[in-house]
């Protein structure tokens, strides 16, 4: 065989090898091409589904926070809302009784603004049911809700809720609470507080478990604060504040009144 022969022969091969390559090669883009495509198109999903979380934020958020406060004889409010960095929903309310000795509280944390909305939606409905039936116990309450918020529950949405009522002829304060709102009871002339410990977890899918109602006496000059898990799990100096700093900044405040206790939480958190 000549050496040109041979070499058109070495040059026929290495053509048919970069072909082998290019077709590999061809191949391999048109792989990662079909996975961006599928990637854009879950990207664009996660954009829609964001989107209409931050418009349900907007629509859901300017509801949830009451604009007044009930003036009731005797009882000492400070209440603030906080914009948060984590995706969801807080509600609270404080509202008076036929019978005027009584005031109710509700409280309710949400793990996402489609949570929020359902929520909303379940408490509208139930307003009247509710209204109408005041003399219920506080687990009564939450188990009406629950029964009606449960079958809507999608994926791994969770929703936290604290009733309580409050009788003035006796300063009973009867309360269930599910999930993760933080309670503290901080009472007259006792060094530690107290927490008010959740009876079940949060509602959740297929949530199955049977609220209870507690019951403490309060007596003069005693402080009742509950925060969200917004408050308690946030990030402050690069790590989540937890329970027992919110503790530890409840013993560091005044004892003069309920603002301040407020006001040096909200601090240590920022």
């Amino acid at each position: 065989m000549s050496k040109k022969n041979q070499s058109e022969q070495e040059l026929h091969l290495r053509i048919q090898e970069l072909e082998a390559e290019l077709l590999i090669k061809n191949q391999e883009l048109l792989r990662y091409q079909q996975e961006l495509k599928k990637t854009n198109s879950s990207l664009e999903e996660l954009i829609v589904d964001i989107s209409q979380e931050l418009k349900l934020a907007g629509l859901v958020q300017k509801i949830l926070s009451p604009t007044e406060i009930p003036n009731i004889p005797g009882i000492e409010f400070s209440t603030k809302f906080v914009p948060g960095t984590q995706s969801g929903g807080d509600y609270f309310d404080i509202f008076e009784h036929d019978d005027r000795l009584k005031f109710g509280i509700i409280l309710a944390s949400s793990s996402g603004y489609t949570m929020s909305a359902l929520f909303l939606s379940v408490l509208m409905k139930l307003s009247a049911q509710i209204e109408a039936r005041k003399g219920l116990e506080p687990d009564k309450v939450i188990r009406l809700m629950a029964n009606e918020i449960v079958p809507h529950i999608q994926k791994q949405d969770t929703a936290s809720l604290f009733y309580a009522v409050i009788d003035r002829r006796n300063y009973e304060l009867k309360y269930s609470s599910v999930g993760s709102i933080l309670g503290v009871l901080q009472a007259t002339g006792q060094e530690n507080p107290s927490w008010l410990q959740p009876c079940t977890g949060p509602l959740r899918k297929n949530y199955d478990e049977n609220p209870l109602t507690d019951t403490i006496s309060l007596n003069s000059r005693d402080r009742v604060i509950l925060c969200t898990e917004g408050v308690w799990n946030s990030i402050s100096d690069g790590e989540s504040f937890g329970k027992d700093r919110v503790m530890q900044s409840i013993l560091r405040a005044p004892r003069s009144g309920v603002h301040e206790v407020r006001n040096e939480i909200l601090y240590q958190v920022e």
